[in-house]
């Protein structure tokens, strides 16, 4: 009888023993309280917990990814959009994210959604497309500033939405197809001073070697043969127009540096018949 007495006592004792031990894994902390007051936080690992004495609130130490939900907001420019973004945070000081708040995960979100209602709301829709990482860090700051006191560390934010209406999509298409356009003529204007300073220093050499225009011709003449059409081409020498153009300075030059007649005298012209010459 003694020894089954031991036995049972014995077993009992070991099931009270096996109930105190809790295993702690690496990612949480245990907060333990005892007799209702916050005895310390232990973990990981295999820890003692006296049943009825003290009571344990475990805490995940892992990063949380946290989706808010989609925000009407007004931008600055009074333009109504949707967004939505993500948060990533982590407990870092498991006492105060036990003691100091009730459920940090959900203020962390209504935190999360009142903050970036009022930051986007201070920026332009411009703004708000294209400086994406200004005011993602703007966001992460203050979201970690508001959260810090329940022990909690906001690593990122991000705007992963944005949700604008149909007619701005179409004002913005507009203006983009009208800046396209501009750059377009302003390539092509870009184009045709390059081609016009191009064929200025063409003709300043072509001008300083005479001979180049008729190798030009030339040339012109095989490309233009290569097609097989039935295009003429009456080449003209460059030196004839030379000669027309100086025999007709020559000629405005001997007029005007021909005398006058004296006062008094008249100029006899001699009458000059022109014979018919036969065919």
């Amino acid at each position: 009888m003694f020894l089954e007495a031991v036995f049972v006592l014995g077993a009992i004792g070991a099931g009270v023993a096996v109930s105190c031990l809790k295993v702690v894994k690496e990612y949480d902390r245990l907060v333990v309280f005892t007799l209702g007051k916050v005895s310390g936080v232990v973990g990981p690992g295999l820890q003692l917990i006296l049943p009825g004495i003290q009571q344990t609130k475990k805490v995940d130490l892992r990063i949380i990814t946290m989706a808010i939900p989609m925000q009407e907001i007004i931008t600055k420019d009074n333009v109504s959009v949707k967004t939505a973004a993500v948060c990533f945070f982590q407990v870092v000081d498991p006492y105060k994210a036990v003691t100091k708040i009730e459920d940090p995960y959900v203020a962390t979100s209504q935190i999360a959604q009142t903050t970036l209602r009022s930051i986007l709301g201070q920026h332009e829709l411009d703004e708000l497309l294209q400086e994406r990482d200004v005011i993602n860090a703007k966001l992460s700051a203050i979201i970690d500033r508001q959260t810090e006191g329940w022990g909690i560390k906001v690593i990122a934010v991000e705007v992963k939405d944005v949700e604008i209406p149909d007619s701005m999509q179409r004002a913005m298409a507009r203006q983009a197809e009208a800046e396209r356009e501009r750059r377009a003529k302003i390539v092509a204007a870009e184009g045709e001073h390059q081609a016009a300073e191009r064929l200025a220093m063409a003709a300043a050499v072509i001008s300083a070697t005479p001979g180049t225009m008729q190798l030009r011709q030339l040339q012109s003449m095989v490309e233009v043969s290569a097609e097989k059409n039935s295009t003429l081409i009456f080449p003209i020498p460059i030196e004839l127009m030379e000669f027309a153009r100086g025999a007709f300075g020559h000629r405005e030059s001997a007029a005007v540096a021909a005398p006058a007649p004296p006062e008094g005298e008249v100029l006899k012209v001699k009458d000059v018949t022109a014979e018919k010459l036969p065919l």
